[in-house]
């Protein structure tokens, strides 16, 4: 019987020890908690600034790729754009796409699906909206850049595809057979 008792006594032994004050450490831990200020004299998430309006083309909400392909492009191809968008390009696509964005980065040779080549003709047919909502909902074997990417480095992304990776192609001469 004292064995019967020491071996239920035993086993509820983890069951009481869950409620020890020590158990509840990590949940009660000093922290910053998301939106909350570390100045305790300014408490809380700091205020937008009033007057305030929200920039062009920072915000875009789609549910899917077909809404995506009818939207324009909000953000103007100049300089300053198509340069973030190569450096976006480098970090995100050139591993499948390739520096030249023709499916054959290093990644790209491996997947049993080659990766769409951004200077072919067929895509240079679809709209901004399209190549913006590939970048957002991924595809076949690419992934989603939603989550990575902000919506306006996305529309650079699809500035720099236009006016570098397509008008390069464009400009290459034709290899005769």
């Amino acid at each position: 019987m004292k064995r019967l008792s020491l071996a239920v006594l035993l086993s509820l032994t983890p069951v009481v020890a869950q409620a020890w004050p020590w158990s509840q450490d990590m949940a009660n831990q000093v922290s910053t908690k998301p939106q909350e200020s570390v100045d305790p004299a300014n408490p809380g998430m700091t205020v937008f600034p009033k007057r305030s309006v929200p920039v062009p083309g920072t915000t875009t909400i789609v549910k899917d790729s077909a809404a995506a392909e009818k939207l324009k492009n909000p953000v103007p191809a100049d300089e300053k754009s198509v340069a973030t968008g190569a450096r976006l390009f480098e970090i995100y696509c050139v591993v499948c796409h390739g520096k030249e964005g023709r499916g054959d980065g290093l990644v790209g040779a491996k997947l049993a699906l080659r990766p769409y080549d951004l200077s072919a003709a067929q895509t240079r047919e679809r709209s901004d909206g399209f190549i913006w909502g590939y970048l957002t909902f991924g595809g076949a074997v690419m992934p989603t850049y939603g989550n990575d990417l902000s919506p306006t480095e996305r529309w650079h992304v699809v500035n720099y595809v236009r006016k570098v990776v397509q008008r390069a192609q464009a400009a290459a001469p034709v290899a005769k057979k």
